[in-house]
């Protein structure tokens, strides 16, 4: 294994190694693709809580409602509408900004549309990689690259062992193949211009199934569940066996924000890639999942399980070994499945009280924050 980076000095928001630090976030410029999405919603607002200076840029958001209109993220960072598949546009908006950190998380993020509509998802998910890294390479301002991957991107061969970093990559759909082939775009730009560039590290991150207030994505376990539950109809899933490493988004958000920070101005390794994944307790079936939420949500939730024999292809058994983030940057989960499923709950709940949504989710960040990292989560 190459030679891993040495942590940041300073406090921190989180206290110690392996945690986001609000010290170095607040002397920090990101440029942050798909900032209008779920995941990049949340990570927009725990930058600009830590005093980052953030410019997002993305399409508009893709459904309604969205978390970046609940939580208001454009109220506290910079958001340009655009699209990574236009090259000379992003170009444009990295090179005006100059950034210091740079996260991408733009994507076409989800397994069934991939099949609906392959070609946006490969324009996307490949091209739209190469478009970044090829504006990052040429940024001379950066100090940290961050491209966000998926544990999909793995061959799934639906073995009961986790997937570490070294496992081959590869897709049965094309979203998750779009994902493989994102890392290897990420690799091969690796090995080919950023290992010259001494003072700019280029990373790529990869997170099992997640979960948090905010996410309306159609086919998705929790959004799907909580709307039914909230509108006081029956409630049906899928495919109740399949087992996933459910986290809350927060998981994943500070493992990316940690890798960015540790390698910052290091220069990039061969061994760029990192899994940030729940403890094995939260490797849960569907039914488990969804009986939880249930249970969380209230007596007035009503929850059918149904096979679907028509549904297409997805992974039945996809677990993701993270000792790597562990041992080499002091990584490690917070939250239960329990604790996950239950500020999920508690922010949909919130929204339909119509309360202030960006106050909710700076509060379940800070909750997240003063939990403290899970001793021996492994």
């Amino acid at each position: 294994m190459s030679s891993m980076f040495p942590a940041p000095q300073g406090g921190g928001q989180a206290g110690g190694r392996g945690a986001p630090d609000a010290d170095f976030w607040s002397k920090q410029r990101v440029f942050l693709t798909g900032h209008t999405g779920f995941k990049g919603g949340w990570l927009a607002l725990w930058l600009a809580q830590m005093g980052a200076t953030v410019r997002g840029y993305a399409l508009p958001a893709s459904t309604e409602p969205s978390l970046f209109e609940a939580a208001r993220v454009a109220s506290v960072v910079e958001s340009v509408i655009g699209d990574i598949r236009d090259a000379d546009h992003l170009a444009r908006e990295i090179e005006a900004f100059r950034p210091t950190v740079l996260i991408h998380m733009a994507a076409q993020a989800l397994v069934r549309p991939s099949y609906d509509d392959p070609i946006t998802t490969y324009s996307s998910n490949v091209m739209g990689t190469v478009h970044v890294l090829e504006a990052a390479r040429r940024c001379d301002t950066l100090g940290s690259t961050v491209v966000v991957t998926s544990d999909k991107c793995y061959e799934n061969q639906e073995v009961i062992w986790a997937y570490r970093e070294t496992d081959r990559l590869n897709g049965h759909d094309p979203y998750s193949n779009s994902k493989a082939c994102s890392e290897l775009v990420a690799y091969a730009y690796g090995r080919s211009f950023f290992h010259k560039l001494p003072e700019h590290a280029l990373v790529s991150v990869r997170a099992g199934n997640v979960i948090g207030g905010g996410d309306w994505s159609r086919d998705r376990l929790l959004p799907d569940l909580m709307e039914a539950f909230a509108d006081g109809r029956e409630a049906i899933i899928r495919r109740p066996g399949s087992v996933r490493p459910w986290q809350h988004v927060l998981e994943p958000l500070s493992g990316y924000l940690v890798a960015a920070q540790a390698s910052f101005g290091h220069g990039s390794s061969e061994n760029l890639a990192w899994n940030f994944g729940p403890r094995e307790s939260s490797n849960r079936p569907v039914s488990v999942v969804a009986t939880l939420a249930r249970d969380l949500w209230g007596d007035q939730a009503k929850l059918t399980i149904q096979e679907d024999p028509n549904a297409v292809h997805e992974a039945g058994l996809l677990t993701l070994d993270s000792t790597k983030a562990a041992i080499e940057l002091g990584w490690a989960p917070r939250w239960s499945l329990q604790e996950a499923v239950g500020s999920t709950v508690a922010w949909r709940k919130a929204f339909g009280e119509k309360a202030d949504m960006q106050a909710v989710t700076y509060r379940q960040i800070q909750d997240y924050v003063a939990a403290g990292a899970v001793i021996g989560a492994y």
